[in-house]
């Protein structure tokens, strides 16, 4: 299964291009964002998980800044690829959240199949957006919980790590809709 899809930031600007890839082994994720959230910015990232939807493989490069590779070994341990080290701070991670994109939700909403009504707890691997990039640009842990409002049409993100929260609405492929005060879809 095969899709791409477009968002913008809330206020029209920017331009974010997805790419969803779902095969029998996990899904990858593939996206380039023209982005404006804490300042202007390109970037270009990919995402592989494994057939239970287990972040394995992050890249991302902020263009003319920071690059990140991490990958994890499905256990919620995870390790720098570009640095040779592991990264002892994410023990326990098994989804990504990139900042620049809503394409990340995406990923424990498939992991962790609620039932309607249920709610999970989460650390995931939260990459910061260029602005927040502090000394090496690595992700760092971030507790969040997601509720299911709807299986398969609706779920609360709480970024219980910053006292966020936003109603999503996805897609058939599970794909954030509209993002409220942060992303709109757009036709690609």
């Amino acid at each position: 299964m095969n899709a791409t899809v477009a968002w913008t930031d809330w206020a029209g600007m920017g331009l974010e291009r997805c790419t969803l890839d779902v095969q029998a082994d996990g899904l990858s994720l593939e996206g380039v964002v023209i982005g404006t959230r804490g300042g202007d910015y390109g970037a270009h990232y990919r995402i592989e998980t494994d057939a239970g939807f287990v972040t394995r493989d992050v890249w991302l490069r902020y263009i003319g800044g920071p690059e990140l590779h991490v990958m994890s070994d499905g256990q919620g341990q995870w390790h720098d690829v570009l640095r040779d080290q592991p990264i002892s701070a994410l023990d326990g991670c098994f989804d990504v959240d990139i900042g620049v994109t809503p394409a990340t939700n995406l990923l424990p909403i498939k992991r962790l199949k609620l039932a309607d009504g249920a709610n999970r707890d989460i650390l995931a691997a939260y990459v910061p957006l260029p602005s927040q990039v502090e000394d090496a640009f690595l992700p760092r842990p971030a507790k969040q919980r997601y509720t299911c409002l709807s299986p398969d049409r609706a779920y609360r993100y709480e970024g219980l790590f910053r006292g966020f929260t936003a109603d999503l609405e996805i897609d058939a492929h599970g794909l954030v809709l509209d993002y409220p005060e942060t992303f709109r879809r757009v036709p690609s």
